[in-house]
This record gives structure tokens, C-alpha cells and sequence, in this order.
């Protein structure tokens, strides 16, 4: 599924487009580790899907941010979200698995 361009990158550096974009808000929030944060930049870097859902997700936490005065959601709501996002993603691979 990765959208990747020419060349091969290295087996480590390469993603699966929905894990970047699952991860993107942790990078956006400065929440993920370097080694993290390195992957999905250098995914992003040659998949232009990915850098331009990145840009989508950047302004809308940016406006988020400008609209809701810095209030910070509680940590508690924050790994439930996670986790949900990290189910979603998870059926929707196993629906399109199964079916095609």
C-alpha cells in the first residue's frame, strides 16, 4: 500500500502509508522518539500523499491550537483516542485483506 517513488529506501526506513499517517499527530505534537520521527520524514519525504496529508493534519492542529486557547485534553482521553485510532486502522487492514 506504501506510496512510495522511485529508488528503494532502506527495509527500515520504509512504512506502510496508515502507519505514517497514524503516527503523524505524535510527530506533529513532538511525541515520538528520533527514530520515529526520522521514519516517517524520510516516508514522507517520497510519497507526496502522505507529505500532503501531513500539511492537512499540521493546520488543523494548528488551528485547533489557535481555537481552543492551548487547553490541554487529559491524558487518560488521549490514549483512549490512540488506541482507537490504532483499532480502526487495524479492522480496516483486515476488511480489505479479506475481501480482495
Amino acid at each position: 500500500m506504501s506510496e512510495l517513488d522511485e529508488g528503494t529506501p532502506e527495509p527500515d526506513l520504509e512504512l506502510d502509508c496508515t502507519a505514517v499517517l497514524t503516527d503523524v499527530w505524535l510527530m506533529l505534537d513532538g511525541e515520538c522518539d528520533a527514530a520515529t520521527r526520522a521514519r516517517l520524514q524520510h516516508h514522507m519525504e517520497h510519497c507526496s500523499p502522505c507529505i500532503e496529508a501531513y500539511g492537512i493534519e499540521e493546520k488543523i492542529k494548528s488551528l485547533l491550537s489557535r481555537k481552543c486557547g492551548g487547553d490541554r485534553a487529559p491524558e487518560s482521553l488521549r490514549d483512549r483516542l490512540t488506541l482507537e485510532i490504532r483499532r480502526s486502522v487495524t479492522i480496516t487492514r483486515i476488511e480489505s485483506t479479506d475481501q480482495g
